[in-house]
């Protein structure tokens, strides 16, 4: 019989806001709120944003979701780039002695000057000079972080690459918020029952780590000592496991371009159902709001640009398109939308998050993998996601009936808001629907509020889930206005309204990734009504009680953390230097390992997992 793999906090920062204490969902379902919800919300996201508690509503609701590029990272009207120039024979021109390349090109021909600083060049041939000039972005539309939010001010920040210091926040945020006491945690555990994964599916990009490091040459700088380490895909891992746990377990990421997290949640999954792991932490941190990076993307047309968006809405040339607006799943489109985000989960097995007195915010039962096989594009999607999809449906029956899946069910879609993307996973998901019996199959899109944040967007699909059996509320994709022609729906219900439904009557949610190179990934996640139904089940009316009785004391650290963060006196885990461990500090024998802060060895007496010979 598998463990439970139990989620027992969120935690994370998007253009939403925080994740924690369901602000981030709160901000995407803002006016279904009552008046004290509603100002619980702005005080948190006013918090983030650095503004009085007094600013407008409006106000501080503008700076948050998919908005206009601001300037806070780059100037998109002034991106730099160099334009080639071809000098003819004869030409010259006078630079500073120390600035001449070496070897000289051939062509050149150096006469000293008599400041004794300078040379003059004289070209004796054709000459291609590259000179440093700007121009204008074609995208103006992102998911940005709040305005005035900065991960980096909040910590010893010493050159990280944006995402690291959104993982420092976001991990932190998962585990304060979680109302456990970690250390105390520890006690109980081995190193090897803790498990961290976490990366970027693109790597860190921006100049403080490889962007930089590709490009600071041709800037005229120096490539420094950080770029290089702190690129690597797997890093947000490592800090977590270097400065906020000190976790000695396994750890990595394992990659899968846009559906990265839920390959992350695969493996906390397998490790929490095979008994490996009793605590994973788990998420993705991804920063792509980079020059770049939107160029690349741009160029592939997958973009909304705002010329595409203008004539989508039939605007002139002089009007600025409709950029709050700008993605919009299902409907007629242009492209996707860029966004950052940073989300991280943990979870525990059934047994311990019953004995710590975990929240209980729901479960996984599996997420499964697909590939698309034989492929002409590698952009393009293919056959693998009909596999996800119908696998995590015949789970969701298997382990709650048919009704269960068919009537309290919903599905969280990729939805990235590209034409291609509209046609191909609605029919995904409408055959699904089918061949298992929905007829009218809630389906929700978060990138139309959020943007794609890449690795990290089922990330920002699980906060949402999480939410909506909190709350109640299905949130609609208000950005569009009609479903497009060429959409299947037949068996779905794509709702451009919020969705006012009983938290109880919703047992599970599908969360749908579809990336490109063929890289497919379904989660099925149970409500937290039905995994409490569940560890009844297994462990006893006694157990359920002992739990809410431990829950309590978590429910006020809960509450603790909460008020920090509003008041402004909550800090993230940063832990620099501290605990660090060397061979003097372990209790080392052929049978075990003893690691100072775990109640627990490392056991050594292993049996042979295989046959004898």
């Amino acid at each position: 019989m598998s463990r439970l793999p139990v989620i027992v906090a969120q935690g994370g920062i998007s253009p939403a806001g925080r994740s924690s204490g369901f602000h981030g969902y709160h901000r995407l379902i803002f006016d279904q709120l009552g008046a004290q919800q509603q100002q619980k919300t702005l005080s948190a996201i006013a918090r983030l944003r650095g503004l009085d508690k007094d600013t407008p509503a409006d106000t501080i609701l503008s700076g948050t979701l998919i908005r206009q590029l601001e300037t806070n990272l780059f100037d998109n009207n002034a991106l730099y780039y160099h334009q080639p120039l071809k000098a003819d024979k004869g030409s010259e021109l006078i630079l500073p002695k120390c600035r001449l390349p070496k070897p000289l090109p051939e062509n050149w021909q150096v006469e000293a000057l008599n400041d004794g600083r300078n040379v003059r060049v004289c070209f004796s041939g054709l000459q291609t000079l590259m000179l440093p000039s700007t121009r204008a972005g074609s995208v103006n539309a992102a998911g940005q972080l709040p305005s005035g939010f900065d991960p980096a001010a909040l910590y010893q920040s010493r050159h990280h690459p944006r995402s690291l210091a959104m993982t420092v926040y976001g991990a932190s945020d998962a585990l304060q918020s979680s109302g456990l006491e970690w250390q105390l945690l520890k006690e109980n555990l081995s190193p090897e029952q803790i498990a961290v994964y976490s990366g970027s599916a693109m790597s860190q990009l921006d100049y403080n780590g490889y962007g930089g490091m590709l490009k600071a040459r041709l800037m005229g700088k120096r490539v420094s000592s950080k770029q290089c380490p702190l690129g690597f895909a797997e890093m947000s891992a490592d800090f977590i496991n270097a400065y906020i746990l000190g976790s000695l377990g396994n750890t990595g990421t394992s990659m899968g371009a846009c559906a990265t997290l839920l390959y992350n949640l695969q493996l906390a999954v397998n490790d929490i159902r095979s008994g490996k792991r009793r605590v994973v932490i788990v998420g993705n941190s991804e920063a792509p709001v980079i020059p770049e990076i939107m160029d690349g993307y741009s160029t592939m047309g997958a973009l909304a640009t705002d010329d595409a968006l203008r004539k989508l809405d039939g605007l002139d040339d002089l009007t600025n398109p409709d950029w709050r607006n700008a993605c919009r799943p299902f409907a007629e489109s242009t492209g996707f939308t860029i966004a950052e985000s940073s989300q991280y989960f943990v979870l525990m097995d059934d047994g311990l998050a019953l004995e710590t007195g975990a929240e209980i915010l729901g479960a996984v039962a599996d997420v499964f993998v697909n590939a698309d096989g034989y492929k002409k594009s590698i952009s393009a999607p293919g056959a693998g996601n009909y596999l996800t999809l119908a696998r995590a449906a015949a789970l969701g029956r298997a382990i709650l009936g048919e009704d269960a899946l068919r009537q309290r069910s919903f599905v969280q879609a990729h939805g990235t808001g590209t034409p291609q993307n509209r046609v191909t996973e609605s029919r995904v998901l409408n055959e699904t629907a089918r061949h298992f019996g929905m007829n009218n199959w809630p389906v929700t899109a978060v990138k139309s509020y959020l943007g794609h944040s890449i690795g990290a967007a089922a990330g920002d699909q699980l906060m949402s889930t999480l939410g909506v059996w909190h709350q109640g509320i299905i949130p609609g994709i208000r950005t569009i206005s009609g479903i497009a022609e060429d959409v299947h729906h037949s068996h779905l219900d794509i709702s451009m309204n919020h969705k006012q439904m009983d938290p109880s009557q919703m047992a599970m949610s599908l969360i749908n990734a579809k990336g490109f190179g063929g890289n497919n990934a379904t989660a099925l996640v149970l409500s937290p009504d039905i995994t409490r139904e569940m560890l009844k089940a297994r462990h006893g009316e006694q157990a359920l009680s002992s739990w809410q009785q431990c829950y309590e004391t978590t429910f006020r650290r809960q509450e603790e953390y909460e008020s920090a963060q509003l008041s402004g006196q909550a800090e993230p885990i940063y832990l620099f230097g501290e605990g660090v461990l060397g061979e003097d500090d372990l209790e080392y024998t052929d049978q075990s390992i003893k690691v100072p802060g775990f109640g627990h060895p490392v056991n050594l007496e292993v049996d042979n997992p295989f046959w004898s010979f």
